[in-house]
């Protein structure tokens, strides 16, 4: 098998829950469906999912959207049950959603240990059950790729003076979700590595996303690459840990940041 073949994902199974998103999420199913997977995308709106998944499909992809809200146990397996009726199999789990609930703006000052347990009970929560439902099938299947969306700032911590001059403030209990998954697959990689089951991170600087002129300019000046994160910059990763070309590497953080960590 060559390495070309090696990044193939022909004949496999993706799930990318919040996979339709309109940040980098559907970047993430666009990438795996580019590189020849069957790809699901899930969140709580089916029908952005299925709007995606048909822009996909008018593509020539083999793309469904499916409903999941990753703060409900049983939706998710109900997920599960779906997903394995109508393909039979799991190859990727792709977790790159976050529970938002309208509470998670804001800086430290004016969020609450409530946050933190809305943060607990949402987002490791429901990354949890997420592997929990899906890990099973992957062992007894022999194998399978879990790809958890972690970030900068699950590495290190906010710049202040990036917002200088814009209403912008980074909420602690992002930070506090994102470090928790770093670790959270270090730990999933070593307790399933044996079965065939790997488990890393990818962890993305900061999206362009219209922010604030000065909050841009001063991102840029500070990351070497010299500029924000754009849609294609975050493709290539998730195929490869998704991928045999990866079948060696488990418990990894990948950063896709631009320079951004490394100094």
């Amino acid at each position: 098998m060559s390495i070309l073949d090696k990044f193939s994902l022909r004949g496999k199974v993706a799930l990318i829950s919040a996979g339709a998103g309109p940040l980098f999420g559907s970047s993430l199913t666009e990438g795996l469906a580019e590189a020849g997977a069957t790809v699901i995308t899930a969140s709580r709106s089916l029908e952005r999912n299925q709007e995606y998944a048909a822009q996909l499909k008018a593509r020539g992809f083999d793309a469904h959207g499916l409903q999941c809200d990753i703060v409900d146990p049983a939706s998710i397996k109900a997920l599960r049950d779906q997903v394995i009726e109508k393909f039979g199999k799991l190859d990727v789990l792709v977790n790159s959603a976050l529970a938002r609930d309208g509470h998670a703006g804001g800086g430290f000052e004016t969020q609450t240990a409530d946050h933190y347990r809305r943060s607990a009970e949402g987002d490791f929560a429901g990354l949890f059950e997420m592997c929990k439902v899906f890990i099973p099938d992957m062992v007894r299947q022999g194998g399978g790729s879990i790809i958890n969306i972690s970030s900068i700032y699950g590495v290190v911590s906010n710049d202040p003076n990036l917002y200088l001059g814009t209403t912008m403030k980074q909420p602690p209990t992002y930070n506090f979700v994102k470090a928790g998954m770093i670790n959270f697959t270090r730990y999933l990689a070593c307790y399933y590595g044996k079965q065939g089951v790997r488990a890393n991170c990818i962890s993305p600087g900061g999206y362009f996303d219209g922010q604030p002129g000065p909050f841009v300019e001063e991102y840029s000046k500070r990351v070497p690459i010299g500029r924000m994160l754009g849609n294609e910059d975050i493709k290539g990763a998730v195929v490869f840990l998704a991928s045999d070309a990866s079948a060696y590497v488990t418990g990894h953080n990948l950063m896709v940041d631009g320079g951004w960590t490394c100094h």
